[in-house]
């Protein structure tokens, strides 16, 4: 009496120990759900996959798993009783940090990325760089004030970034979204010509004036002669902050990082156009006081 199988059977035991011992992955196919986890097939040998390291997640459906071809790491063998356990865990962590290593490599600072917001968090917002996350700090996210990540941007949202510092040891790495966009203060001249009105928030009250957010980072002062129509004594009688306020930009200064700009002239070209005043009804412009 010859069998053939048993020859068969024993090399392919061999072989899977050697691997197991040399660490190397072994291919299977998913077989059977059982109590616990699923039974695989593994060059004809029976091999267990407990329920815990099918996956990195959770596994509800084990028996999703059932005619399934994928790479196994053998965990513990029982040569005794020729048993085996085997992970697919294991196989997927080694994979992922490879993934990561790769991506980790190519990271170059100063590059400008594209990512994917993922997650915010009251000091900024973690952004998806292709598999491996970054942080862009609440102070890195506008050239404005930002109180909170989700004024300037919301879950899912693709964005460029700048990668601005790589922490391989500690995981860490640092992105900038405001880098990426043009500086305010470049632009002031072009969007804002002498002569325009246009919206914006009063931010910020001073004994001399107000200042108004034109746009985030960018904001322009309107002396206190040029709040009211008539001489006030204190800013706070007209505006407050929070205020929504029409202004008439009358100076952009963008090497000093100045702009002029004034209520009063808004109101003085509506009660023009409305033939509420004649000109000569309007009061003078003061001088302006240094700040």
């Amino acid at each position: 009496m010859l069998s053939q199988k048993n020859i068969i059977n024993r090399k392919a035991w061999e072989d899977i120990c050697a691997k197991a011992e040399a660490g190397e992955f072994v291919e299977g196919v998913g077989k059977e759900a059982v109590k616990g986890g699923l039974l695989a097939d593994v060059a004809g040998i029976r091999t267990f996959i407990p329920a815990s390291q099918l996956s990195l997640r959770y596994v509800e459906k084990i028996d999703e798993f059932v005619g399934q071809p994928m790479k196994l790491k053998i965990i513990e063998i029982d040569k005794a009783k020729k048993r085996i356990v085997a992970s697919r865990k294991d196989v997927l962590k080694e994979e992922e940090a490879e993934k990561k290593k790769k991506i980790w490599e190519s990271l170059e600072v100063g590059s400008v990325v594209k990512g994917v917001v993922r997650r915010l968090a009251d000091f900024g917002a973690f952004v998806d760089i292709g598999g491996v996350d970054g942080l862009v700090h609440v102070t890195d996210l506008s050239w404005g004030r930002v109180k909170h990540p989700s004024e300037v941007v919301s879950v899912g949202q693709e964005i460029d970034v700048k990668i601005k510092n790589i922490d391989p040891e500690r995981d860490r790495i640092s992105l900038s979204y405001r880098e990426t966009q043009p500086r305010p203060w470049t632009v002031a001249g072009e969007k804002y010509p002498v002569g325009s009105v246009v919206e914006g928030k009063v931010v910020r009250i001073a004994s001399f004036g107000a200042f108004v957010e034109l746009e985030p980072g960018l904001d322009g002062l309107v002396h206190i002669s040029q709040i009211a129509l008539t001489r006030i004594a204190k800013v706070e009688d007209e505006v407050k902050e929070g205020d929504i306020v029409r202004v008439k930009v009358l100076d952009v200064n963008t090497e000093a990082k100045r702009i002029s700009l004034s209520i009063r002239q808004v109101l003085e070209d509506e009660a023009l156009d409305s033939g509420e005043y004649d000109i000569a009804d309007i009061p003078s412009e003061e001088a302006p006081v240094e700040e």
